[in-house]
């Protein structure tokens, strides 16, 4: 029979076994395991972020758009229709009918544009479900690396 080695769970020489790591390394690969983590996060945040911008950029296009539009078709088509308009009835109606028109038209493009723009999410929903997701896991493993 031979002598138990001490301590329990070493090799016969009293080194670590194969499946035993020192504490120090073990804390090294935490720490460069959460870190590729933490980088990862981050990169999926400024990809999802990016998207939302875009997206942004791209519904207040669509309401300066319709402002413009709005204005010169204002100034430009509400004269020649209202002057065109002016043979059929009095002058001063003919402008009104014109102006509000193109107003309507104006009124919709907005409307459009804001329903688009309100669809812009700037809270990087993934990332912040993934975080929520590695801290339960964090919290987990450490809670049976404290009973142990």
């Amino acid at each position: 029979m031979s002598a138990p080695t001490w301590p329990p769970g070493s090799g016969t020489d009293g080194y670590p076994t194969q499946n035993e790591r020192p504490l120090g390394e073990l804390f090294s690969d935490m720490t460069r395991s959460v870190q590729t983590l933490v980088r990862g996060e981050v990169e999926m945040a400024k990809t999802e972020l990016s998207e939302q911008v875009s997206r942004a950029g791209k519904a207040g296009a669509m309401l300066a758009a319709a402002g413009v539009v709005g204005f010169v078709a204002l100034l430009l088509l509400a004269f020649a229709a209202a002057w065109g308009l002016s043979e059929a009835v009095p002058e001063g109606v003919a402008f009104l009918a014109i102006g509000l028109l193109f107003v309507v038209t104006a009124a919709l493009l907005a409307v459009v544009g804001k329903k688009r723009l309100q669809t812009v999410k700037p809270v990087p929903e993934q990332t912040v479900q993934t975080l929520r997701q590695d801290f339960d896991v964090a919290r987990t493993s450490y809670a049976r690396g404290a009973q142990n």
